[in-house]
C-alpha cells in the first residue's frame, strides 16, 4: 500500500518538478542579461519555489535557525549531505544569503536551470580526479564571495550520505574554503530525513525532512581552521544524535 501511495504522489511531484526547472531555465537566461544580482534572485526563487514541489510529495519540513544568522549577509556553510534536497532548502531557506556551492563537474551540463546556476552564478565546478583545479576554482567561488557578501557552501563528505550517516570530513576542501574567505562567518547546516527521498522513482510520500542553521563562529586571526572543521563536524553530530534520540 505504501508502494503505491509512492507511486500515486511520484507523478505529479516529477512533472512539477520539470516544468518548474524548465520555467527557470528560461527566466535565468533572461535575468543573467541584465546582471548577476537579478539572476541570483531567479535562482533563489528556483530553490524556494523547488521546496514547495517536494510538498506535493508530502514532504514535511522542520526549521530551526539562529536569530543571529542576518539576511544579505555573507557566511561559510558547512553541511552534512543526504540528497539533492540539501541544496534547495539551503538556498531556498537562505534566500537574501545567496549561496554558492561546490559541485562536481558532471552537474553543471545537462540540468536545466540547476546546470545553469551552477555555471553561471559564482559557483565552483569540480573535477574530482584534478585536485589542483577542483582547489583553484573552491578559492576563486570564496574569494569573489566574499569580496561581493554572498555565502558558499560546501558539503565535506564529498558524496550523499545513502542511509543518513554522518560521514568523516575532508580538510583540504573546507580548509581552502575557509582560508579564502577569511572574514566571513561559519555557519553549520544539519539537515536529516532527506536520504529517504534520495530516490524519485518512487518518492518515499510522507518522509518528514530536519533542518538546522547553527549559530555563526565568528572568525579570528591566527584560527586554527583544522580546529573550525572539526568544530562544524561535532555540531552536526550532535544535532543528529539529538534529533535521533527523540521519539518519532
Amino acid at each position: 500500500m505504501k508502494r503505491a501511495i509512492d507511486w500515486i504522489f511520484t507523478i505529479p511531484f516529477l512533472l512539477l518538478f520539470g516544468i518548474t526547472l524548465g520555467l527557470y531555465d528560461l527566466a535565468g537566461r533572461l535575468a543573467r542579461l541584465f546582471g548577476i544580482r537579478p539572476f541570483e534572485y531567479v535562482m533563489a526563487a528556483l530553490q524556494r519555489t523547488l521546496m514547495w514541489v517536494y510538498r506535493v510529495a508530502g514532504t514535511r519540513l522542520s526549521v530551526e535557525r539562529h536569530p543571529d544568522i542576518e539576511p544579505g549577509k555573507g557566511y561559510v556553510i558547512v553541511s552534512n549531505h543526504q540528497s539533492m534536497l540539501d541544496i534547495v532548502l539551503i538556498g531556498g531557506l537562505l534566500f537574501t544569503n545567496f549561496p554558492k556551492y561546490v559541485a562536481k563537474k558532471e552537474l553543471g551540463r545537462w540540468i536545466p536551470a540547476i546546470s545553469l546556476n551552477l555555471r553561471r552564478g559564482g559557483n565552483a565546478i569540480i573535477d574530482r580526479k584534478d585536485r589542483r583545479q577542483a582547489l583553484r576554482a573552491i578559492g576563486k567561488m570564496a574569494e569573489d564571495a566574499q569580496e561581493r557578501g554572498v555565502s558558499v557552501v560546501i558539503f565535506p563528505e564529498g558524496t550523499r550520505s545513502r542511509d543518513g550517516k554522518l560521514g568523516s570530513f575532508a580538510e583540504a576542501g573546507p580548509r581552502h574554503l575557509l582560508k579564502a574567505a577569511s572574514e566571513l562567518p561559519v555557519i553549520t547546516a544539519v539537515v536529516d530525513g532527506a536520504w529517504k527521498i534520495h530516490k524519485l522513482l518512487p518518492i518515499s510520500f510522507g518522509t518528514r525532512v530536519r533542518v538546522k542553521f547553527g549559530a555563526p563562529i565568528l572568525r579570528e586571526a591566527g584560527e586554527d581552521l583544522s580546529e573550525i572543521v572539526a568544530r562544524t563536524r561535532q555540531e552536526i553530530a550532535e544535532t543528529l544524535d539529538t534529533w535521533r534520540a527523540l521519539p518519532a
